[in-house]
């Protein structure tokens, strides 16, 4: 294993018990301070990859080999934000170092810090009933954030929110990485999304699961809006979407050559 991995899951299979195989052969690497997005077709087992990562699921073969200390290092943030909705933000981002047994008032400097992380200084005391889409999956990610991890697993945080507040996560999410250096595993359906935000996208196939490509996006940081518009991001997109349409078999471009960025069709949410 390269000393500078984070992780590797090498020859993972995950059958389940009704006889359906999620997973088969799976190889995959994550050097320490990556952001490494996971792309492809409804099913192909992106959301069970970060399951065994986090170890919220067991695998039916394979090893997964740790780096340094990231195993005991990780956060989760889910889809939903499921936050406890009679539960302040505060409250609901101090849950996991209370579930650790750490004291109120020793947790108050992280939960703060994470809160801050996120710009909800002045929403601690809200609920979520009083807070919009965006908000709710802020508290989320800072609920993931207090415990300082060294590896964050992201699944499709965004997919349920409009385009232009996704829009703005992306970039603060982009923000925070940089800020703390933390490894990323990120699942979307989102070419764009995985473009903008990942140094590597890796494509995979249709169940059962295993990795069809391995793109690196040599495109530097900091990103802004204006890279979206770039003819490099526009170049990223078509070669992953061509991954994509060999995956899953779908047509995922229109067939004129000179098609923008925007006209990519992503047929695989």
């Amino acid at each position: 294993m390269n000393p500078s991995s984070a992780f590797q899951l090498s020859d993972v299979s995950k059958v389940y018990t009704n006889g359906t195989v999620a997973l088969k052969n799976l190889d995959l690497t994550v050097n320490e301070g990556q952001f490494v997005s996971l792309l492809g077709p409804s099913g192909c087992g992106k959301s069970t990859v970060l399951r065994m990562v986090a170890g919220l699921g067991k695998m039916s073969a394979g090893t997964i080999y740790w780096g340094g200390s990231s195993q005991r290092r990780l956060a989760y943030v889910f889809q939903e934000a499921a936050l406890m909705p009679w539960a302040t933000v505060q409250e609901n981002v101090r849950l996991p170092l209370k579930l650790a047994g750490m004291s109120k008032a020793a947790a108050d400097t992280a939960v703060a810090e994470a809160i801050a992380l996120v710009e909800l200084t002045g929403f601690e005391h809200s609920y979520p009933r009083e807070l919009s889409g965006g908000m709710k999956m802020r508290v989320s990610i800072a609920r993931a954030l207090v415990t300082k991890p060294e590896v964050l697993l992201m699944d499709e945080p965004f997919g349920a929110l409009d385009e232009m507040t996704r829009s703005r996560l992306n970039s603060d999410l982009l923000h925070l990485w940089q800020q703390k250096q933390w490894t990323v595993v990120f699942v979307t359906h989102n070419i764009y999304e995985a473009v903008y935000l990942s140094n590597r996208v890796v494509v995979m196939a249709a169940r059962p699961g295993r990795v069809v490509a391995d793109v690196a996006i040599a495109a530097p940081y900091p990103r802004t809006e204006e890279f979206r518009t770039t003819p490099l991001f526009n170049n990223y997109c078509r070669e992953i979407s061509g991954c994509l349409a060999h995956a899953s078999g779908q047509l995922l471009l229109r067939p004129d050559a000179e098609a923008k960025a925007g006209d990519v069709i992503n047929q695989i949410a």
